[in-house]
């Protein structure tokens, strides 16, 4: 019990100290000596200040990251023919999962959307994005297959749009937006997406 109380004392006072300075800013010796437990006695628990760090976030990332495959996965399982059709309903409940859980567990999310520069999940958003940019690409070809004709833009732009939809979703988590003007602000950003996505692909036969 005393074991749990301590690594609990460490990550609360870790969690803040990360969130003041980021990751690479922290200090391990200021953690240790608010926490009051020695160097050594540290170590016993985390092996280095990123595994320390990756303790605070690493489920709830990995849970979020689940959720967006998970989705592309439920939406590849229909059939093609319905692709076009239900695409953004696919996205605008995912959109909605995902805000909900980062949510709940926000301090989680704003490590790791704001403190996270040195360690792994730094790039946290960018895999989002290629997920999202590889979704695109396997949805371009098989729709041509249905005899819609998408418009096929410059790479960079795709991943400039998609960039910019997660990035915006995400600063609702990081500026502590309540949650029901959240998911009013995650569904009228979806609708913009979606209305622009519609105009740039010419989702159309």
């Amino acid at each position: 019990m005393a074991e749990n109380s301590t690594v609990q004392k460490i990550q609360r006072i870790a969690a803040d100290e990360f969130l003041e300075k980021g990751f690479r800013g922290a200090s391990l010796r200021e953690i240790v000596k608010k926490a009051g437990v020695t160097t050594g006695a540290f170590y016993g628990y985390y092996k280095s200040k990123e595994e320390l760090f990756d303790a605070l976030v690493s489920q709830h990332g990995d849970h979020v990251l689940g959720i967006f495959k998970g989705m592309v996965s439920e939406f590849m399982e229909i059939p093609k023919s319905q692709w076009a059709e239900n695409m953004f309903e696919y996205s605008d409940r995912g959109m909605r999962e995902i805000y909900e859980y980062a949510y709940e567990n926000k301090d989680a999310f704003r490590l790791i959307l704001s403190a996270s520069e040195g360690t792994k999940w730094e790039n946290f958003i960018h895999k989002i994005v290629e997920v999202e940019v590889e979704m695109t690409h396997i949805f371009y070809r098989e729709i041509e297959k249905e005899e819609y004709k998408p418009f096929a833009f410059d790479p960079t732009l795709e991943h400039m749009i998609i960039s910019g939809e997660f990035s915006a979703f995400f600063e609702l988590i990081i500026h502590d937006v309540p949650k029901e003007d959240g998911l009013r602000c995650v569904k009228e950003l979806h609708d913009f997406y979606q209305a622009a996505w519609a105009s740039v692909l010419k989702i159309e036969k």
